[in-house]
């Protein structure tokens, strides 16, 4: 029990590891090109910034899963990456069909990857709705300052 609580926090960690590098990354992005953003036209400029966004979530949601896809496979809990892959994207987005199941020695990292999940999800959802937010009060700021 001990080992899957280390390794599931591990993994846990990793993951929210490299999302927060992502939306590190992200920012960069957005910080180089925030002269541009805050210009007029501003909802197609929006419109693309969440487009974006989208994209990069899904890049996060999806190293995600993989890190936990490879970790089981690491351990042989699945004979085939496409079995740890699948199970990793079910719990991992807490759809849990329960049609491939973990074996009853490794059934806590189940658990803990839809938690992990569940984490990562509200995180990027803040990160999305911070995005928006903050290139579209810095685009409404600007047009104040010009009118």
């Amino acid at each position: 029990m001990l080992v899957q609580i280390a390794l599931g926090t591990a993994l846990m960690l990793t993951s929210v590891l490299v999302s927060g590098l992502a939306f590190w990354a992200f920012e960069v992005l957005l910080v180089r090109h925030h002269t541009w953003l805050v210009r007029e036209p501003h909802r197609p400029k929006l419109a693309l910034v969440l487009a974006v966004a989208a994209v990069w979530v899904l890049g996060m949601v999806t190293a995600g899963v993989w890190i936990w896809a490879l970790a089981l496979r690491a351990l042989d809990i699945f004979i085939t990456m496409e079995a740890s892959v699948y199970f990793s994207l079910v719990a991992f987005t807490t759809l849990g069909f329960g049609d491939i199941l973990l074996p009853h020695e490794w059934r806590l990292l189940g658990g803990m990857a839809a938690a992990n999940g569940l984490l990562n999800m509200g995180l990027l959802t803040a990160m999305l709705v911070e995005v928006l937010r903050h290139i579209r009060l810095s685009q409404l700021e600007g047009k104040r300052r010009r009118d």
